[in-house]
């Protein structure tokens, strides 16, 4: 028992070593491999003396790539596809040495015979194609021919060039804006139940000319997508939390580009807990009103003074900036006559 070992992969394909040389497995049968000769010709050696042949090995594998769904490779784009097929010609080639439009009979080209490993292939496929003009590196060689093992020529396509499936691919879309429009509705309005708004939905639907023939799905199936598009809408929670949300900011906040003193100016006020005397003898809250400058990020002016009426004070405008400052001594460039201003500028 100790003498027996699992016999060799003797398939049709499979490149092995014979009789001091390399030849290609042409064919099979039950008791013999036929086998090519290095004249072209063709030899038939039976199975017993193959195996037992002291030089006898196994030098390569046919690898075995699954077909491709032809249905899947008709959803991408002809110029997707024609890339994918043109790197199937060069993946072959790492993987067997050969390329599908090879003559017949002819010898690998150098870097791709049988003694060369697969990484060698790999590396010098990558050189080949960046000497093309296609920059490549080995690694990315690696993963293709990974792919192209795995997933046959599906495996090669770019995936970004994939159709995007609908989100709602269950529905119809019209059922989907009309169940926004209904979800739109009750923002500034009470808070309403998933059944008005599954009801209004229909309504909708039945009061469009476009979409009065259509019914909507199945009774779990709108409460499925009502769930998909009231997340994090507050529709069914407190009415001034879904209005605030509703009404904010819909983009992130941007920045105005500045590149002289004084060309964008940005101001703020906030009331601060300090009672005054004002100028009119009655003591009240002041508030603090900053400016900068966007350009040189430095605040040229500050301002303490009487809250204003839903406005800013005229001091603090870009009107008196850092080009335009009063010259008189003894007054301050604002004109504010508040006891709590006590800078030059004020």
């Amino acid at each position: 028992m100790s003498g027996m070992r699992r016999p060799a992969r003797i398939v049709v394909g499979a490149w092995v070593r014979f009789a001091g040389q390399v030849r290609a497995i042409v064919g099979v049968t039950a008791k013999s491999a036929t086998l090519s000769d290095a004249d072209g010709g063709r030899v038939e050696v039976p199975i017993g003396e193959l195996t037992v042949d002291p030089d006898f090995a196994v030098v390569d594998l046919p690898v075995r790539t699954p077909l491709p769904a032809q249905s899947r490779l008709e959803t991408f784009p002809p110029q997707a596809v024609e890339k994918a097929l043109w790197w199937e010609d060069h993946i072959l080639e790492v993987l067997h040495g050969y390329r599908p439009d090879a003559v017949p009979d002819t010898a690998p080209r150098p870097g791709y015979g049988l003694g060369t490993s697969l990484t060698a292939r790999q590396r010098a496929k990558a050189a080949e194609l960046t000497a093309a003009g296609h920059e490549v590196s080995a690694s990315a060689i690696a993963n293709l021919r990974r792919k192209y093992q795995a997933d046959g020529v599906l495996g090669l396509v770019d995936r970004r060039a994939a159709p995007r499936t609908p989100e709602f691919t269950a529905v119809d879309a019209r059922v989907v804006a009309a169940m926004r429009t209904a979800i739109s509705e009750g923002v500034d309005a009470s808070t309403r139940t998933g059944s008005y708004l599954i009801w209004r939905t229909g309504e909708i639907l039945r009061q469009t000319p476009e979409t009065q023939g259509i019914e909507l799905p199945s009774r779990n199936t709108p409460y499925r997508l009502l769930a998909k598009l009231t997340r994090g809408t507050h529709t069914f929670g407190a009415a001034s939390t879904r209005r605030s949300r509703a009404h904010g900011a819909k983009t992130p906040f941007g920045e105005l580009a500045a590149f002289a003193p004084g060309e964008v100016m940005q101001i703020d006020s906030t009331p601060m807990d300090v009672m005054v005397l004002l100028d009119d003898g009655v003591p009240g809250r002041i508030e603090l009103t900053a400016m900068i400058d966007v350009a040189t990020r430095t605040s040229p002016r500050r301002c303490c003074g009487r809250p204003p009426r839903r406005s800013t004070r005229a001091c603090c405008w870009p009107a008196p900036s850092p080009r335009s400052r009063s010259g008189r001594a003894g007054r301050r460039p604002c004109g504010c006559r508040a006891r709590c201003c006590r800078t030059a500028d004020c």
